[in-house]
């Protein structure tokens, strides 16, 4: 069955360009109205004007498709109120959610600045939460949504030099996780994507020939159309690039119990270390106190 989004309406942020501006093609010509989100700045969030945003409204028009564009910055919460607002009166709904907006300011941790910390995290993170929480009052009235994250192989697994870009897509898992069990009930869907694609952020990272035309950002789209859909899966993380898609899971091992009695030491930690970290009968974690029913049933396990 074909995926569709007619009379639904989508808001992507960064959608002036890279990947955003294919999530955006892609939901118009599968039927939804498009607020193409694009502050239209520099790599490192300099700058501004919504030119990029105008540029792929216009193709979307030329397609045949509805969209509006709009130059706010995530990290404005006025400007972020203003599109939602706007988006609400021109069309009464908003359905779709994908954070895609981003920037960077690479630098290992110790010459890192605290400026230019807190600028990837008021775009990534925080940007994400002023959006999110703009739209989620609107898609719990209406009794439908579909966020979607942008995180990234950095926030889970690290990179070098991405200390504050990492922080801020593994704390939009937090978010996500979290997001994904209070919609729930309301049809609200939290998931995220964890792309690998060839865009401005990624060109001094990756070559592009022999690599970048293989992980154009139109590969990674797919999957943010299925979690967007009305019978996507709820609280799960995909990784996408290349043709490739993959499901991401955080585990944890079963470990070992030792008690709390006089075997409860840290040298019998280092000891059972490799027992401790035996991932053959890990669970997968849906919300956190599962954890701890999982701890308690394996302490009464070691009694």
């Amino acid at each position: 069955m074909t995926i569709r989004f007619d009379n639904k309406v989508a808001i992507v942020t960064g959608a002036g360009g890279g990947l955003g501006r294919q999530h955006a093609l892609e939901f118009a010509r599968r039927g939804a109205k498009v607020v193409v989100n694009d502050l239209g700045g520099a790599l490192d969030g300099s700058g501004g004007a919504s030119d990029a945003a105008n540029a792929v409204v216009e193709e979307i028009k030329a397609e045949g498709g509805d969209a509006i564009a709009n130059g706010s910055s995530v990290s404005d919460r006025p400007g972020v109120a203003k599109m939602v607002a706007e988006t609400m009166k021109k069309w009464g709904r908003i359905d779709i959610l994908v954070n895609n907006a981003g920037i960077l300011r690479d630098k290992s941790f110790h010459k890192m600045t605290l400026e230019e910390w807190d600028m990837v995290l008021d775009v990534h993170l925080q940007g994400s939460v002023n959006t999110t929480h703009a739209v989620y009052p609107i898609m719990r009235e209406q009794g439908y949504g579909r966020i979607i994250h942008t995180s990234s192989s950095s926030g889970l697994f690290g990179n070098f030099g991405q200390a504050n870009y990492s922080a801020a897509k593994m704390g939009l898992i937090g978010l996500m996780n979290t997001l994904k069990i209070e919609g729930q009930k309301n049809n609200v869907y939290s998931s995220a994507i964890l792309p690998v694609a060839y865009t401005r952020m990624t060109k001094n990272l990756l070559p592009e020939e022999g690599v970048g035309e293989r992980l154009l950002p139109e590969f990674v789209t797919p999957a943010v159309i299925y979690l967007a859909s009305e019978d996507a899966p709820n609280g799960v993380m995909i990784g996408a690039g290349a043709g490739v898609f993959t499901r991401v899971h955080i585990h944890e091992t079963m470990g070992v119990a030792f008690g709390t009695g006089e075997d409860m030491t840290p040298e019998n930690i280092a000891a059972n270390w490799d027992q401790i970290s035996d991932m053959e009968d890990a669970r997968a974690i849906y919300q956190g106190g599962e954890q701890t029913i999982k701890i308690f049933e394996q302490a009464d396990k070691g009694k």
